[in-house]
């Protein structure tokens, strides 16, 4: 018991976890004893052999070469071309799909539970996934990887247009439309603006996203330089492979702080 006149506050005490807790914790725990001992274990041995053949992979692929730059820096535009297109049509879907998947705009429940179902499905299949879907649909090339990133695109951004639409002020909705604003109106001249920086920003990481999605469509044939990638490494040409990856992180990296850019003047310019 604490003495007179102390006013020190005691920790509160740990709750009792709720069987779903246990339940949870328990599932978690066998999938991580059976992975490390069975289904995904990592094995002392083969590391250490994979150390080695790490080592002759980097001596083979030191110096990169060069001599087929050209083709490369082809292919690695298309990478590029598809990143772009995809996010920008992902991006475009996404804001009708969001303005339906807001509680505070959807004009009724069975369309906000329909969005509310394209935007799970579109996020919860992988993208790579889509990509062999387009490929089935629409055969190799670029044109299944853009509509595989678009996809992949709609259900990042529609969830976060969503959640940003939610989050605006009541009273803005509620002003516009005691003023006698139609719906399109409200949209236009209360939602959309308050939301624009939001969009904006939460764009830039979809693009981010796109750029490195782009290269692992590439992989199952829809273009760009992952196929490039794909068969320099099957044919062992690793010092090739070495010139296609180094072209691929400076892609990357250039989105990235292209895309950290834009977010800094978009929240710079809404005073944050």
């Amino acid at each position: 018991m604490p003495p007179p006149g102390d006013t020190t506050v005691s920790p509160p005490r740990l709750r009792r976890p709720s069987l779903f807790s246990l339940v949870i914790v328990l599932v978690v725990g066998g999938l991580l004893v059976h992975g490390w001992t069975q289904g995904a274990a990592l094995h002392p041995d083969s590391l250490a052999s994979g150390v080695f053949r790490l080592g002759d992979f980097l001596s083979d692929a030191v110096p990169p070469d060069t001599h087929r730059l050209g083709p490369i820096l082809k292919a690695l535009l298309v990478t590029v071309e598809m990143a772009l297109l995809g996010t920008v049509v992902g991006v475009i879907l996404s804001v009708p799909l969001a303005v339906l998947a807001a509680r505070n705009t959807s004009p009724h429940w069975s369309l906000y539970a329909l969005s509310r179902g394209i935007i799970t499905v579109s996020r919860t299949i992988p993208d790579l996934v889509w990509g062999l879907i387009f490929v089935i649909a629409v055969g190799l090339g670029p044109e299944a990887g853009v509509l595989a990133i678009a996809v992949d695109v709609m259900g990042f951004c529609g969830r976060f247009f969503a959640e940003s639409i939610e989050d605006i002020d009541p009273g803005r909705i509620e002003g516009l439309h005691a003023l006698g604003a139609p719906r399109f109106g409200v949209l236009a001249g209360g939602v959309l603006p308050a939301c624009t920086p939001s969009f904006v920003t939460t764009s830039m990481f979809a693009l981010e996203s796109s750029a490195r999605s782009s290269v692992v469509l590439g992989l199952v044939g829809a273009g760009g330089i992952g196929i490039e990638l794909a068969t320099s490494m099957t044919l062992l040409r690793y010092d090739e492979a070495a010139t296609i990856i180094l072209a691929i992180l400076v892609v990357v990296v250039a989105f990235e702080r292209a895309a950290a850019a834009i977010r800094r003047r978009v929240l710079g310019s809404d005073g944050r």
